[in-house]
């Protein structure tokens, strides 16, 4: 298994770590690592590794191993020369990238508040977030609802993260706002994101600490994708 540190500290831009595997694919295993995996909506992160001669390896995204959620493979752009198997290096992610997808994701738990349906489907962006919602029809103040959304930011609510068991999740089914994506269970316990006393839903991803950190947000395009899902696009102001 690899050591998941993002999960305790999403601001963590780099760590040392250890090589455990080159996969047949050339991916780079390591034994902990600060780069998210592509996973719940949210892009791998980019980054590099930096090898004891300062030499540096580009990663090009990362991702969990045929949906092995316990492993994260570090993808080497093309090209790259790979360390060796038990190699010691530096894993250091594209921290401009990444804090913006954090303030998009945080910002899209906010927005399943404002639109209080159930949600089929989500993308996260560096610039553009969106949520899929099993919403008949579009709410008809879409102003009042950006404005309601942007006071829940400004409010500057504190985000943080609690730990419970598989079973106590199974239990606590209503704390699931998604149709198709299941919490990441598996591993004996899960992360709920808490976010003031506004919204509780469990989530693997990356988050800000406070939600004025997001910065002003409008909403996009609402696009009917369905009988009755409707498709709410997110976007930095």
């Amino acid at each position: 298994m690899t050591e998941f540190l993002f999960r305790e500290d999403s601001y963590l831009q780099s760590a040392s770590a250890q090589v455990l595997e080159i996969a047949a694919d050339g991916g780079i295993i390591l034994d902990r690592t600060v780069f998210y995996a592509t996973s719940g909506g949210q892009p791998g992160d980019n980054g590099h590794l930096v090898r004891q001669d300062g030499s540096r390896i580009g990663v090009a995204t990362a991702i969990h191993p045929e949906g092995d959620k316990s492993r994260i493979v570090h993808m080497p752009i093309d090209g790259a020369v790979l360390p060796e198997p038990g190699e010691p290096l530096v894993a250091e992610i594209n921290w401009d990238r990444r804090h913006r997808l954090m303030r998009m994701h945080t910002a899209l738990h906010l927005l399943s508040v404002v639109f209080p349906f159930p949600v089929t489907g989500g993308s996260i962006g560096e610039d553009k977030g969106r949520l899929d919602f099993d919403m008949p029809e579009v709410p008809d103040d879409l102003t009042a609802l950006e404005a309601q959304l942007n006071a829940m930011i400004d409010a500057d609510h504190a985000v943080g993260t609690e730990w419970i068991t598989d079973a106590e999740m199974e239990a606590k089914a209503d704390l699931v706002k998604t149709m198709k994506v299941k919490p990441p269970m598996g591993q004996g316990k899960v992360r709920p994101v808490r976010i003031g006393d506004v919204d509780l839903q469990p989530c693997g991803g990356t988050h800000v600490m406070g939600t004025a950190e997001i910065g002003r947000v409008k909403l996009g395009k609402i696009e009917k994708k369905g009988k009755q899902n409707r498709r709410v696009s997110l976007l930095f102001a």
